[in-house]
């Protein structure tokens, strides 16, 4: 008993010396990075360009000016003042900030909450810029102007995956909007994870290593993600000179730009994952074959890779070369770097002293390559793997680096905040995330109350060693509203009432005050927006996820019912979601509001048409909600078909099934009136980037099979990732989810009707063929609605 009290009294005085190091070194990494940002002079032209993207007949109304962080306190902040004398073609208000994403941010909470204006995602309705006064004519704020500080310093923006699921197939255009957009949220944290395959091609290559080698290595474009996290090698792939000189040219776009507008980007490092031919040149080298992760039986060409282990010499040596190769073509742009080497990766042993040997080991190899390198690292596996990281473990990896050169993603802290259960990440600075979407997929969801509320609770926690929030959703242009308020919350230093907030945005998003509207946001915010059941909202909806079953097996134990449904709902083979207890042994889908409330939502939606139906928000949002509660009343409906078929009934099963499949084709057509909700734009984008007709062809595939069946099949087992980055997209709807629930309706039916057993096997037979079939196809698919 004494010795443990010892070691407690050990570990509170570790805790207090950290907590007392922490802010002095975060504070010397901000004042480092000041130093490094673009002049004063090119970031007021940076956000005075954004100004001419977005709103151009005001180019002339506002004046835009660098200040110091002194004017604020020492915090980077946002002022806003009027000009005394202004007129049509003069400056009226004036916006300064420490950097030009405040500048920027600054206008957009001008444009917000004096203008009622409302900025999105082209996808999501885009903006709203109808009840902005004209030039001349722009409201004052009050006469003593207006200062909003950041509550921290950081407003951290993308997921490691996020390249694969939502930016693989931009351009410059795209991206330049994309970055737009961030400075307008107030992003100044940003991963720029483009290109790094052509940065690996040279410093491989310097190693000896072939382009053959490589070829093996690379994956396709649509899965470089996972290629990258050492998951899979080659699926999808090879990848030609034509796309590491594209993306090499298109990443120095990106960083350009980031800079120009004040913001620190955040590169990758090296996490060990190395090409197979590197234990041929390297024959001593410490390099493991990791198991599988996720292939249908285990084929070496994608299966299975290579991870040289962080202690051995070699990977110092390697990492040093590929941050000093992205300093060769990048210049100095930063000082902080991604890594997860242990992503849904555990180390080989659980002993602490290993662990920390290992944190070490990866922290050197960043600061060999650049001396003042942090390492920003996602906290996912302490949820993931939480078996795997108790308390010993985690401090051992979080204390293997210098107090203040790491900083910790709590990833999911929008659901499972691991920040309440670390005693602050055990004194290590975090980012509070939230990370809301899994694999781009479309569903109305989000948890207002704790984005309004959470931030602000864990800033002012006891011991707090918050530095920042972000936003880590695996795929975007979805929920806008979710994303406006997690974007507000940087610049917010009380909790915000959803109630009142979600009022005035109605008022923004669609230009004008319209109670039906209004009333239905209230209604949205008590159901789809208070998911308070703890399960990760990935989209398992029948329709898009569809259950790969034998009904004919009755009376599952409860036990069986469970890992039937931790096949269903488990990715990489962690517990990513929670499953929820049942007392039935049918397939369940996520649930966690009243469906009624929802539809009169939707019924005062419809009313308020008249009022809104030149508006392309509104137009987005009725459609995402008609799609909601069709999607939601379709699980039903597959649930009654099951149940028809259990009973033996015929007539009721051919009913319910072919309404199921009448409310697929009901729902293609509602997301073809809508450019926001079509496939074909996807599949465009995709070809649009090819050099030739092979790569067109490759890229298409690659589109095709990220949406549907994401990674291997056999002729009778799917990919055991179908329909992961499922999509609600006119077109996919009709030509692949329809055929799908057809094939396996027609074979229950045949069973029925000929009284023999339902051969699964056979219907798994067909519909791989079907799929591989349409993954493979070129037909073309509308890019208008």
């Amino acid at each position: 008993m004494p010795c443990f009290r010892f070691l407690l009294l050990i570990l509170i005085l570790m805790l207090a010396l950290a907590s007392a190091e922490q802010p002095e070194a975060i504070e010397a990494l901000l004042r480092r990075l000041d130093t490094q940002r673009s002049p004063p002079s090119v970031q007021e032209s940076a956000a005075k360009a954004v100004l001419q993207r977005l709103l151009p007949t005001h180019s002339h109304s506002f004046e835009f000016k660098i200040i110091s962080k002194d004017v604020c306190g020492g915090h980077s902040c946002f002022c806003i003042n009027n000009f005394k004398d202004s007129s049509r073609n003069s400056a009226e208000i004036k916006i300064r900030g420490t950097t030009a994403v405040e500048i920027v941010s600054g206008l957009h909470w001008y444009l917000k909450y004096w203008c009622g204006a409302h900025v999105s995602w082209d996808k999501t309705g885009g903006v709203q810029i109808g009840s902005i006064p004209k030039p001349g004519s722009l409201p004052h704020v009050r006469k003593e102007g207006l200062v909003i500080k950041r509550a921290v310093p950081w407003n951290y923006y993308q997921n490691v995956v996020t390249s694969s699921y939502s930016y693989v197939w931009w351009d410059w255009e795209r991206w330049e909007k994309e970055i737009d957009w961030m400075a307008l949220q107030g992003v100044n944290l940003p991963l720029a994870f483009t290109a790094q395959e052509a940065i690996w091609q040279k410093v491989f290559m310097d190693l000896n290593i072939s382009m053959d080698d490589l070829h093996g290595f690379f994956g396709g474009p649509a899965f470089l993600a996972w290629a990258r996290m050492g998951n899979l090698h080659g699926w999808g792939g090879p990848l030609s000179q034509n796309w590491f000189d594209q993306q090499l040219s298109l990443q120095k776009q990106i960083l350009s730009r980031m800079l120009d507008l004040g913001m620190t980007p955040v590169l990758p490092s090296f996490s060990g994952n190395v090409p197979s031919a590197l234990t041929k040149i390297f024959p001593s080298a410490n390099i493991t074959r990791l198991g599988d992760w996720n292939t249908v039986d285990g084929d070496p060409r994608w299966c299975c890779t290579f991870l040289l282990d962080p202690s051995d010499p070699l990977f110092i040596e390697i990492g040093e070369a590929f941050i000093k190769r992205q300093l060769r073509e990048y210049g100095d742009v930063t000082d902080i770097y991604n890594c997860d080497t242990f992503n849904e990766n555990s180390p080989p042993t659980n002993d602490p002293t290993y662990i920390s040997n290992l944190g070490a080991a990866v922290y050197k190899a960043m600061a060999r390559g650049d001396k003042d390198a942090i390492w920003l690292m996602q906290g996912w596996l302490f949820y993931s793997d939480s078996g795997f990281w108790r308390p010993p473990q985690m401090q051992a990896l979080l204390h293997s680096v210098p107090f203040g050169k790491m900083i910790v993603l709590d990833l999911f802290a929008d659901v499972k905040p691991i920040w309440k259960t670390s005693s602050q990440f055990y004194g290590t600075p975090y980012i509070w995330c939230m990370l809301h979407n899994f694999g781009g997929n479309i569903e109305m969801y989000g948890i207002l109350d704790a984005i309004s509320s959470g931030p602000v609770d864990a800033r002012i926690s006891e011991n707090s060693t918050m530095v920042g929030v972000g936003m880590c959703m695996e795929g975007i242009e979805q929920n806008p509203v979710v994303y406006e308020l997690m974007s507000e919350m940087a610049f917010r230093s009380e909790k915000v009432e959803p109630v009142d907030w979600l009022k005035s945005y109605s008022r923004r998003r669609y230009g004008k005050a319209v109670q039906q509207v209004e009333e239905a946001w209230e209604i949205l915010h008590h159901t789809i927006y208070n998911c308070t059941d703890g399960v990760a909202d990935h989209n398992i909806d029948f329709i898009v996820k569809f259950p790969d079953w034998d009904p004919s097996i009755i009376n599952m134990s409860i036990l069986a019912k469970q890992e039937h449904m931790q096949k269903l709902l488990t990715l990489h083979k962690k517990r990513r979601f929670l499953v929820e207890e049942t007392n039935t042994d049918l397939p369940q889908s996520h649930l966690w509001y009243p469906t009624w409330p929802v539809v009169n939502a939707l019924r005062l939606f419809l009313v308020a048409r008249n009022n809104l139906s030149k508006s392309l928000t509104y137009r987005y949002d009725l459609v995402d909600l008609t799609r909601q509660v069709l999607s939601k009343l379709a699980n039903q409906v597959y649930l009654d078909a099951m149940t028809a078929f259990r009973q033996n009934d015929a007539k009721a099963f051919s009913l319910h099934s072919q309404k199921f499949v009448q409310l697929i084709s009901d729902i293609d057509e509602l997301l073809a009136a809508d450019d926001n909700f079509l496939l074909g734009t996807w599949l465009d984008s995709a070809k649009k980037l090819a050099a030739n007709p092979g790569e067109m062809r490759q890229y298409e595939w690659n589109a095709r099979t990220q949406v549907t069946m994401w990674f291997d099949n056999t002729k009778t087992n799917q990919s055991k990732l179908h329909d992961y980055a499922n999509k609600f997209w006119s077109g996919l709807l009709k030509d692949y989810y329809l055929p799908r629930a057809s094939t396996y309706f027609a074979h229950l039916l045949k069973s029925l009707e000929h009284k023999v057993n339902f051969m699964l096997e056979e219907w798994r037979r067909e519909w791989i063929q079907l799929s591989n079939k349409w993954q493979a196809g070129t037909e073309s698919y509308s890019i208008e609605a």
